[in-house]
C-alpha cells in the first residue's frame, strides 16, 4: 500500500488529470478507453465537462474563515464531504482490488460507495470492506428472480439504499470499445483475442495482475436460479432484456423495502414521475455520456430538475466531476451531493485503493480551498448567489 501511495503522491499527482495520465500508462488501450470513452461522437461526454466552464464564481472577499464544514447528510447518512463514489462496472478488470478497494477507500474518507450490479466481487465482501455507507445499484439482469436474490442479499448485508438506473434500455454505442476489442477481451475465445493481443501485451504489469486474479469471472451478484452466476460476457445482451419501466418500480419497492433512488433523469417531467412513484431521491445523470449521445450536460439539466423536485426529495448529480470547484458549482445549483465515477476509476487504475484515496483527497482539498476563496464557511450555505451562469 505504501508503494502504491507513493506512485500517486504530490508532486507527481496534484489533480485528477494526473491520475488519468497514470491510468493511461498502466492500462491496455481497450481497458483505458472503456473507462475514458463515451457513446458515438462523444458530444455529451465533452459537454459534461464544458458546462462547468460556463459558470463563474462570485466570491465574498475579506472573509476570515477558521473552519470549513464540508459535511452533509444524504439519504439519512452522514458524510464528511458531498461526493459519493458512483457505480462503475467491470472495476475488477481495471484493477484486481476492484470494488472492494474502492469501497474501503470511500469508507476511510468518510463517504459512501455505490456498488454496480456488474461487480466482480460478492456484494457481502464489498459491504464488509467499508466503514461507511454502501448502496447497491440495480440492473434487472438475469430476470426478476435473480434481482430479488441480489436485493435480499443486499438488505441482509446492511446496504443503505438502492439506486435504480433507468437509462439503459440498450447499451450505448461506445465505438472505442468496438474498435479495441472489449467484447473479445471479455469473451471466451482465444482466437478472437489474438487480433487485439498487442495492446494487452504492451502492458505486462496489468496483464500479470489480471491473470493472477483469475481473468474474467462471472458476476457473483447476478445469480440465475438453476444456472448460477451470469458470465460477464453476457452483459450487453442482458441489459437489452432488462429495461426498467415505471411499472417495475412498484415491484422494486416491494422487493427492497427501503430507500429507492432513481438514477438517469434529465427532465422535470421524469423527476415528477419518480416522485409520484415513491423515489427517496433522484440522480440527474446521462450515464457519463456513455448512453444516448447528444443529450444535454447534467449540470445544465440540474436546475430544471431541482425546480421540479421543489425541495420534496434530495437531488444528486453526476457527470464530469473532476475538481472540487465542480462540486461547488453543482451544489450552488441545488444538488445535495454529487457522484464521481471516472475521477476515482482513474485513481483505481493508477494505484488501486491508494489511487482512489488520493482522488478523494484531491477533491476534498479542492473543495475546502474553493470554499475559503469564495468566503463561504460551509457547503450548507452555498446557493446561486455565489455563481454567475452564462447559459443556465
Amino acid at each position: 500500500m505504501m508503494k502504491e501511495a507513493h506512485k500517486v503522491a504530490s508532486p507527481r499527482v496534484v489533480n485528477i488529470a494526473d491520475l488519468r495520465t497514470l491510468a493511461r500508462r498502466r492500462l491496455p488501450r481497450v481497458v483505458f478507453d472503456y473507462v475514458d470513452g463515451g457513446a458515438e461522437d462523444e458530444i455529451t461526454l465533452r459537454e459534461n465537462r464544458r458546462a462547468f466552464e460556463e459558470i463563474t464564481f462570485r466570491p465574498r472577499q475579506a472573509v476570515a474563515i477558521s473552519h470549513c464544514d464540508l459535511r452533509t447528510r444524504v439519504l439519512g447518512c452522514d458524510l464528511s464531504l458531498p461526493a459519493l463514489l458512483a457505480p462503475v462496472g467491470y472495476t475488477r478488470v481495471i484493477h484486481a482490488g476492484g470494488e472492494v478497494a474502492a469501497a474501503r477507500a470511500a469508507g476511510q474518507a468518510g463517504t459512501a460507495y455505490v456498488l454496480s450490479t456488474i461487480s466482480g466481487y460478492p456484494l457481502e465482501d464489498v459491504k464488509a470492506a467499508s466503514v461507511g455507507p454502501v448502496f447497491y445499484q440495480l440492473y434487472i439482469m438475469g430476470g426478476r428472480e435473480a434481482a430479488e436474490g441480489a436485493l435480499e442479499r443486499a438488505r441482509n448485508a446492511g446496504y443503505a439504499g438502492l439506486f435504480v438506473t433507468i437509462d439503459t434500455a440498450v447499451a450505448g454505442m461506445r465505438e472505442r470499445d468496438f474498435r479495441n476489442g472489449m467484447k473479445e477481451l471479455l469473451g471466451r475465445s482465444f482466437l478472437d483475442k489474438i487480433r487485439f493481443s498487442p495492446q494487452v501485451l504492451a502492458r505486462p504489469g496489468w496483464l500479470a495482475s489480471f491473470l493472477l486474479d483469475g481473468g474474467v469471472g462471472p458476476l457473483p451478484n447476478v445469480v440465475i436460479p438453476g444456472r448460477g452466476p451470469m458470465p460477464l460476457i453476457d452483459v450487453g445482451a442482458a441489459l437489452a432484456l432488462s429495461t426498467i419501466s415505471w411499472e417495475d418500480l412498484r415491484w422494486i419497492h416491494d422487493a427492497w423495502r427501503g430507500p429507492v433512488i432513481i438514477k438517469g433523469l434529465l427532465t422535470g417531467e421524469d423527476a415528477r414521475r419518480a416522485m409520484d412513484e415513491g423515489a427517496s431521491a433522484i440522480v440527474v445523470s446521462n450515464h457519463g455520456g456513455r448512453q444516448l449521445d447528444g443529450v444535454q450536460a447534467t449540470l445544465r439539466a440540474l436546475p430544471e430538475i431541482v425546480s421540479a423536485a421543489n425541495g420534496q426529495i434530495e437531488v444528486l448529480m453526476d457527470g464530469g466531476i473532476r475538481r472540487g470547484a465542480d462540486i461547488v458549482k453543482a451544489l450552488c445549483l441545488g444538488a445535495r451531493a454529487v457522484l464521481c465515477g471516472r475521477a476515482y476509476a482513474y485513481g483505481l487504475a493508477a494505484a488501486g485503493e491508494a489511487g482512489v484515496s488520493r482522488a478523494l483527497e484531491i477533491l476534498r482539498a479542492d473543495l475546502e480551498r474553493t470554499l475559503r476563496l469564495l468566503g463561504c464557511p460551509s457547503i450548507a450555505q452555498l446557493d446561486r448567489s455565489y455563481i454567475a451562469c452564462q447559459r443556465l
